[in-house]
């Protein structure tokens, strides 16, 4: 595995790679979500390249910047453990070397609900950040997971808009055994928030039942989400919503594919899940 500190010697390496290249940008810390999409990148590729980039862009003024977690000799191991070919490890300085940029991508309505409400500027700069990653990578294909589903919907339509070459493979979400979305967050919860963690995807779990036994009403199933987390956690709930899955915007029934979204905020951190919902027909789909 080649460890890249520059966009220069980035693209040197690439430019003599004969094959596709399978691109999976990341902050670091990684966990069995991040390798996940490594493998498979890997997999469908000749070859791989990661990046890790806490983005500045992306945290707003009384966000975990600082705290956001790193262990950079830990996170070489475990990629070059699941295949990567090229780990780009630029520092801030090389990603914005006049300070903050004057450019950015913006992607407007779908940015505006879900997190987008709470974190106001935070998809602009992953989209920023992304679109800058992706024109000096080239990749044929970018990995992203389902649990940010927000962050999907962003980017895939940002790579839409801006006709960039590449196809946007969305893996499913992986989780710890008790059901919780693995996250590098998850690392500073204190025990007791860690046990009340799993009731996030027992929440979802029971909102999928209740569409499979027919209820449509979104209203009805954000409430039973809600009672089920106030009950469960000491947690604060930033938002329980059914959202289309093409623009995100609330649906009051579910007649159509959905995505049932969560946030939630620990003392300790901020946790975001997220389940799918299908229908063919009328009928439900399992996913």
């Amino acid at each position: 595995m080649r460890i890249v500190k520059t966009i220069t010697g980035l693209r040197k390496i690439l430019s003599r790679n004969p094959g596709p290249v399978g691109f999976v940008p990341t902050m670091g810390y990684f966990h069995e979500g991040h390798l996940a999409l490594m493998r498979r990148a890997k997999k469908e590729n000749a070859c791989c390249v990661a990046s890790i980039f806490v983005n500045p862009l992306q945290f707003g003024p009384s966000e975990d910047l600082d705290l956001y977690p790193r262990d950079l000799e830990r996170d070489q191991r475990l990629a070059r453990s699941s295949g990567v070919d090229i780990l780009f490890v630029p520092e801030v300085s090389e990603m914005y070397p006049a300070g903050e940029p004057f450019s950015f991508v913006d992607v407007k309505h779908i940015t505006d609900s879900l997190c987008g409400s709470a974190r106001p500027g935070h998809f602009r700069g992953v989209a920023t950040v992304v679109a800058k990653l992706l024109h000096i990578v080239q990749p044929r294909a970018m990995y992203l997971g389902q649990k940010d589903a927000q962050q999907v919907a962003v980017l895939t339509r940002m790579v839409r808009e801006l006709s960039f070459p590449v196809k946007v493979v969305v893996c499913s979400t992986v989780r710890e055994a008790d059901g919780l979305a693995m996250s590098s967050r998850n690392s500073r919860l204190t025990p007791s928030e860690r046990l009340q963690a799993p009731a996030l995807y027992q929440a979802l779990s029971r909102a999928r039942a209740l569409c499979a036994a027919g209820e449509r009403d979104a209203a009805k199933i954000i409430f039973k989400i809600k009672k089920l987390l106030l009950d469960a956690t000491s947690a604060t709930i930033e938002y329980v919503a059914c959202v289309n899955v093409v623009d995100l915007q609330t649906v009051r029934r579910i007649n159509g594919d959905v995505l049932i979204a969560l946030a939630v905020r620990f003392p300790s951190a901020r946790l975001i899940d997220n389940t799918l919902i299908k229908y063919a027909d009328g009928k439900k789909a399992a996913k």
